[in-house]
């Protein structure tokens, strides 16, 4: 039986839509793997294995919730010196050592974990691991000379000339020609609370609190309660009392680009809301500009501003405030456009001038809008503040820079982001409740 035309139409029409349906099938996966290989080798994830060096992330991720203690011999002198992280500031006295080094005139033993101990015995630094044996490393000012208990040199040993260096599970001995280091790792972070100098410092907790309210006093003139905290706020290591400052001023930061840039953005959005200016140009010259502002960076701003008027945070304030003067003059002028006619409509029948028609007709009906959005981006500003005083040198994206710039001190990186962390969860929660608070209380 023959087909009608109708018919054929129909069979022609599905025909093409299945083999439509079977090319999007394996086209379209087909086009999901070009793209996967062509990111394999243009961000060159070969080479990206290649260079990855788990050792270095070991150690740094360790350093991160752990200290080194130094054990640092002068080869030329043959003094020791003992320091926490190898600062100055967390250095014992001549002579005061952790009960784990043994100091003896110009020789010492250090105990690290698991049985080994390195023993320094005039120019021969000795090694005694007790799963490999003996190592013998000797330094007279010339060479480096390595005695291994076996012919292979093991991977977790790096050998050259002028310099050895061992990792072990429990630390590092490092010989050079100038000197010779054993880095004990410890767990937690030492001197947080009180530094070495400090006559709180290696009391437990169960003493402090005794010698809180004991009417001895430890530090003549002062009450204990009140010697230990100006000792922990004064931390020379940890600096306590400057990272507080530190985080009021990223929030402060904050604070003024983001309420700064609504006390701006507010009067100005009138001018492009299309039910307040009628005038087209004038609304299209001002939302151009409210694109213009968002649309650069607040890192670009940052650069620039800080070129122009020096580095700051109060530099870091008017970056944030120009880009948030953008995105809330297009968020402000969309909801004054939607704004209800008639309640304006109903403070006109009163008779009221045109701005007390805008203070009781127009701002109860977006007041929420503006509350809402102001303290998003005030809460979104904390984090991004963090960044931008790294930039302008303000705040406690400062401090973090700095710390990661020295490559030792990662325990006090670890320490900056947690706080940055607990900033932000804080501000988050303020934000919400007053959000709560204050649409709930305006309704």
């Amino acid at each position: 039986m023959a087909l009608s035309a109708t018919g054929l139409d129909l069979r022609s029409e599905a025909s093409t839509l299945f083999r439509r349906k079977r090319l999007i099938s394996i086209g379209l996966p087909a086009l999901v793997l070009a793209y996967f290989v062509y990111i394999f080798f243009s961000f060159d994830i070969a080479g990206i294995a290649e260079r990855a060096r788990p050792d270095n992330a070991r150690i740094l991720l360790s350093d991160t919730y752990s200290f080194k203690t130094h054990v640092t011999r002068n080869n030329r002198s043959g003094d020791f010196t003992v320091a926490i992280e190898g600062e100055t500031k967390g250095t014992y006295a001549p002579g005061v050592a952790p009960d784990w080094v043994s100091l003896n005139g110009e020789d010492a033993d250090v105990r690290l974990d698991a049985g080994s101990v390195v023993r320094f015995r005039g120019d021969m630094v000795i090694v005694d691991l007790p799963d490999f044996g003996t190592i013998e490393l000797i330094s007279a000012g010339g060479d480096i000379e390595m005695k291994l208990p076996t012919d292979e040199v093991p991977e977790w040993i790096s050998a050259s000339a002028t310099r050895v260096s061992l990792t072990l599970p429990a630390g590092r001995v490092q010989v050079t020609r100038s000197k010779s280091e054993v880095f004990r790792y410890e767990g937690g972070w030492e001197l947080f609370f009180f530094t070495l100098d400090s006559p709180f410092h290696g009391r437990s907790f169960g003493e402090l609190a005794s010698l809180a309210v004991s009417p001895e006093e430890i530090v003549p003139g002062k009450p204990n309660a009140v010697a230990m905290v100006e000792g922990f706020w004064t931390n020379t290591m940890w600096r306590h009392g400057d990272v507080f400052w530190a985080l009021c001023e990223t929030v402060l930061m904050a604070f003024l680009g983001t309420f700064g840039a609504g006390m701006i953005a507010l009067p100005i959005a009138f001018l492009a809301a299309s039910n307040f200016t009628p005038a087209r140009p004038l609304r299209f010259a001002m939302r151009r500009i409210f694109d213009f502002l968002r649309g650069v960076d607040g890192l670009i701003w940052t650069i620039i501003l800080s070129r122009a008027f020096g580095p700051g945070p109060m530099t870091g304030a008017l970056a944030i405030l120009l880009t948030d003067t953008g995105s809330f003059g297009k968020l402000f002028s969309e909801a004054l456009e939607n704004v209800d006619d008639k309640q304006i409509e109903g403070v006109r029948s009163t008779g009221a001038n045109a701005l007390q028609r805008h203070r009781f007709g127009v701002m109860p009906q977006i007041v929420p809008v503006l509350i809402s959005q102001l303290l998003y981006y005030f809460e979104s500003n904390t984090r991004s503040a963090t960044v931008i005083g790294a930039i302008v040198g303000g705040g406690i994206g400062l401090l973090l820079t700095q710390a990661i710039s020295t490559q030792k001190d990662w325990e006090e990186v670890t320490y900056y982001i947690v706080l940055i962390v607990l900033m932000v969860m804080a501000m988050d929660t303020l934000s919400g409740w007053l959000r709560r608070a204050l649409i709930k209380g305006g309704q």
